[in-house]
């Protein structure tokens, strides 16, 4: 019989170096804030201001605007590949059924209803590192999900496997309905830069039929497969925690990097 295959657009963008900005500033003026509320924490990167205070404001002001930013990126991108693909295939997104399946931001806080110690509360939710995954008939999800829990879009890196998966109650109970947003690096950028050879990554890639497009050459090193844990790894470990569930395994076959 005949064997169908869906292709799928990835776009992975976020606020870039504005994000950056915001949080630098907003954490001098944390720093300043706890010294002055007498708030201590075991390190530095939980720097952190009281929600309604000045600073606790600012920052969220600012983490709002860094965040349409960025939305907006995506959406300019999701606008170029659907007319990339029109323009190839000579039809149009629509009836090439491009249809955008989810978009969500990460490394974002959010004000949320949660249980804790068996009362409603309600809390601001900071993930960093992490996404949101909430369960199926959650008020919160789109409709079209509301049967299956809201997709976590999970990224691999350019030379290996990503995933979608989905939020379940578990979840929702032990992490706050949280779950990983990735692989997690192993290198860091500037590690990455030193070790790898940029020729040397091209080829693995080509060796296992992915094109690439990049706008440096450092981008490849940086973002090379060696450089990050295995992301098969981490999927396994949150379905076995039951944190998420998996659902779709997706393999690249092309890349672009800017």
């Amino acid at each position: 019989g005949k064997q169908w295959y869906q292709r799928r657009v990835r776009v992975h963008c976020g606020s870039r170096g504005l994000g950056h900005q915001v949080a630098t500033d907003a954490l001098t003026e944390m720093e300043r804030a706890m010294r002055r509320d007498n708030i201590v924490v075991n390190d530095r990167q939980l720097a952190c201001a009281r929600i309604n205070s000045e600073e606790g404001q600012n920052y969220l002001k600012a983490m709002a605007a860094a965040a349409n930013y960025a939305w907006v990126n995506r959406s300019s991108m999701t606008f170029l590949c659907r007319q990339a693909f029109a323009k190839l295939f000579q039809s149009t997104p629509d009836d090439l059924d491009m249809h955008m399946i989810y978009d969500v931001s990460h490394n974002i806080a959010k004000i949320e209803q949660h249980m804790v110690e068996g009362r409603q509360k309600t809390l601001m939710m900071h993930r960093k590192g992490s996404t949101r995954a909430f369960p199926p008939n959650h008020p919160l999800i789109p409709v079209d999900y509301q049967l299956t829990g809201q997709p976590v879009l999970i990224g691999g890196t350019m030379g290996t496997c990503s995933y979608v998966l989905t939020g379940t109650e578990k979840g929702m109970s032990r992490t706050f309905g949280t779950t990983c947003h990735g692989a997690g690096r192993a290198y860091s950028r500037a590690k990455s830069r030193r070790n790898l050879d940029y020729m040397t990554v091209l080829d693995n890639l080509k060796q296992k039929g992915i094109s690439i497009r990049v706008a440096s050459p450092k981008l490849v090193m940086e973002e090379a497969p060696e450089s990050y844990k295995n992301v098969t790894d981490v999927v396994d470990t949150c379905h076995g925690a039951g944190i998420s569930d998996k659902c779709i395994k997706l393999r690249p076959i092309a890349v672009i990097k800017g």
